[in-house]
């Protein structure tokens, strides 16, 4: 039984980082967003601070591999790459949660986050470590002095990845209160103390130093209706808690209601084994952090302007109950819990086979157009009316995968300038692979 389970952990290991490629090549722009155009030429334009928008970690990250001699495109991807197989042979080497991490790492929705130019493939690795010191920290393996030290060092790399980890600060707090009463509880409530107090450093420091006006105009009351963002809540809770498939379709129907039902279940079956079964302390801690993650997730959309609740968002938040409930699965049904990782990869391959695009192809199509406008290792300025454009900013999001030095521009008089690209000056030139589900 333990060569067999050995033999299939190896597999999916290899399947996983196959899948992770393949999920990018074969993605129409590589599987980059507006944000990942900001990380990118944040990480080219560096050590100019070009933004306070995003924390220095990710960017900072893809500016080292560039130094072996990529570009920040493909740095991006090798960190993803590298973050999965981090945790796998981290949790093996330490005995930590092997199986669960192999297994919630081939959920087709951590696939695509390895895949995706976005921090959070970056910051997944540093919330396995995070939970790795906190449970080194309940069972007394690690104490006082040394126990506050590194659980601080811990939220304060998280934090100089994505500003949520504040979310993850607040929970490691709570669960100091939650248990008073034990000897470890003053190390996670002077920690969460010390995460806050780097935050208002980091204020003070940082952002009013580059950008003084960057709290005051970021938050803005009301921004969302609580109808809203409460069908919201519920899609992305349903998708990010679905093990086959994380996105629904925009337009609607019956298969969303499939997508939705699977997630929603799946949800009620982790609840249920959460209560049924009894819950160690460590586990405690996991759920407090995933909890009070979401909860805050939800109401910070109140005051500051974030995309829509989905499976990326919460991936930090998740991975701990993810953690939690793979482990109880395993306890029960033992070696067929793999067949879920399976069934999530296979539908992987499935929605992207039938959503596929040629990255490469576009890709030497952008580069022979930019080459040819002379172009390629210029500054670019990319207008558009509005970012909710989204075939437009495609163009845009292909370009910064061969020259990260772009930026968007709403100002019509700037396409007057060469440097200035729209969609129709370069689609008049080049024709580009589009995925055909858009």
């Amino acid at each position: 039984m333990k060569i067999k389970e050995k033999n299939i952990q190896i597999s999916l290991v290899i399947i996983i980082v196959m899948m992770t490629i393949l999920r990018f090549l074969l993605n129409e722009k590589g599987r980059v967003s507006p944000d990942s155009i900001r990380y990118m030429r944040f990480a080219h334009v560096f050590p100019t601070i070009d933004n306070t928008t995003t924390p220095v970690g990710y960017p900072l990250s893809i500016k080292l591999f560039t130094y072996l001699g990529m570009d920040e495109f493909w740095s991006s991807k090798v960190i993803g790459i590298l973050a999965f197989l981090f945790i796998a042979a981290f949790a093996w080497k330490k005995n930590f949660f092997f199986k669960e991490s192999v297994i919630v790492s081939a959920l087709f929705s951590f696939v695509s986050i390895y895949s995706f130019t976005m921090s959070e493939a970056l910051i997944l690795p540093f919330v396995f470590l995070f939970l790795y010191t906190a449970h080194l920290i309940i069972t007394g393996k690690l104490e006082k002095g040394k126990a506050v030290f590194y659980l601080s060092l811990s939220l304060i790399a998280l934090y100089n990845i994505r500003y949520s980890s504040l979310f993850i600060m607040g929970g490691t707090g709570l669960f100091g209160l939650l248990v008073w009463k034990k000897k470890y509880a003053r190390t996670f409530i002077i920690s969460g103390f010390i995460g806050c107090g780097f935050v208002a450093l980091y204020k003070f420091t940082f952002l009013d130093y580059f950008n003084e006006n960057y709290i005051k105009q970021s938050l803005e009351m009301g921004l969302h209706p609580t109808s809203q963002l409460l069908v919201e809540l519920f899609q992305g809770l349903a998708t990010t808690f679905n093990p086959f498939i994380h996105i629904a379709d925009p337009g609607g129907g019956l298969i969303n209601n499939v997508i939705y039902g699977i997630g929603f279940l799946n949800i009620c079956l982790m609840v249920f084994l959460f209560i049924k079964i009894r819950l160690s302390d460590s586990d405690l801690f996991f759920l407090v952090i995933g909890i009070s993650g979401i909860i805050c997730s939800f109401f910070v959309q109140y005051f500051y302007p974030v995309n829509p609740i989905d499976y990326r968002l919460l991936a930090p938040f998740s991975l701990p109950l993810w953690l939690m409930y793979f482990k109880r699965l395993f306890d029960i049904f033992n070696i067929k819990v793999y067949a879920m990782g399976v069934l999530s990869l296979l539908s992987g391959i499935l929605f992207t086979w039938l959503s596929k695009g040629n990255y490469l192809e576009n890709r030497k199509n952008i580069s022979q157009f930019l080459e040819t406008e002379n172009l390629k290792d210029k500054p670019i300025t990319f207008y558009l009316e509005t970012t909710e454009d989204l075939e437009k900013i495609q163009v845009a999001e292909l370009i910064s995968t061969v020259n990260s030095n772009i930026s968007l521009t709403f100002k019509p008089q700037d396409t007057l300038q060469k440097t200035t690209l729209t969609q129709y000056k370069v689609l008049q030139k080049i024709r580009i692979d589009k995925n055909k589900y858009q």
